[in-house]
């Protein structure tokens, strides 16, 4: 039987770009270019290789997000991944991280899956809670920020690093796991891998495919709400000392005023 690998992707505004958030406190998408998320590039990275050592494997790449984030998908796509699905519904705008649960978990039961593979955290939220929720509503088995990981007679295993320890963890599939960017580089796409993703299936779904009432997710149904937002102000000139026999001086005064020693 084939083992059903679902990976979750995220189409986020561009870190280099001007972000800003928009009147109503989301993040304004419209005026910065988004791209797939790079923490996910190490996710499509992991189920492409967990493919490779497997007799039959499929990867199906999902996101929820604008019409824009197909962009993400046929990134994966040109990775190698077989196919996506995309979730799109003028309801989800303001959907925070636990409604953005519920649209994945109904997608992924509707999609049919063996093994969930998450990013570590998304580059804009960086909550780095989804893969937890994911797996509460699935019910199933989590083992998270794993820096390597494989799969074997219907088990994953993997290793998360600490601070002080290094841990080896297994669950029985099926499962959700999500794992770090420490657990190996993501390749680029090739040319002729661009051109396959142009042929390969992208199905949309929106709430009602989903059986996902409006209230239950968008800024109405969200848990998790910002209030106010202040711009970063202004970088200033810094403070310029001339060494004129007492710049050693001026300068542990400047540190001294500044608390740093």
């Amino acid at each position: 039987m084939s083992l059903r690998i679902v990976v979750t992707v995220k189409y986020v505004p561009d870190a280099t770009g001007d972000r800003h958030f928009a009147d109503d406190l989301t993040v304004d998408r419209d005026d910065v270019d988004g791209l797939l998320s790079e923490l996910d590039e190490y996710a499509v990275e992991q189920a492409l290789q967990i493919a490779d050592e497997a007799d039959d494997a499929e990867i199906t790449v999902l996101t929820v997000g604008p019409e824009d984030a197909k962009d993400a998908l046929r990134k994966a796509l040109s990775m190698g991944a077989d196919k996506a699905i995309h979730v799109e519904d003028d309801d989800l705008h303001g959907t925070d991280a636990i409604g953005t649960s519920l649209v994945l978990a109904k997608a992924i039961e509707k999609a049919g899956y063996d093994l969930v593979i998450s990013g570590m955290a998304s580059t804009d939220g960086t909550m780095g809670v989804v893969p937890a929720l994911l797996a509460e509503r699935l019910g199933v088995p989590q083992v998270t920020l794993l820096s390597e990981v494989s799969v074997e007679d219907g088990v994953v295993k993997g290793r998360r690093d600490g601070d002080s320890a290094s841990e080896q963890l297994e669950a029985s599939l099926p499962a959700v796991v999500s794992v770090t960017d420490q657990s190996g580089e993501a390749r680029y796409p090739s040319f002729k891998g661009i051109m396959a993703a142009k042929k390969k299936p992208v199905q949309s779904w929106d709430l009602e495919d989903l059986e996902i009432e409006a209230d239950e997710v968008g800024l109405e149904g969200a848990w998790t709400k910002v209030d106010s937002a202040t711009e970063r102000p202004a970088r200033t000139a810094g403070t310029i000392v001339k060494d004129e026999g007492e710049g050693g001086k001026q300068l542990a005064e400047f540190l001294a005023g500044q608390k740093f020693i």
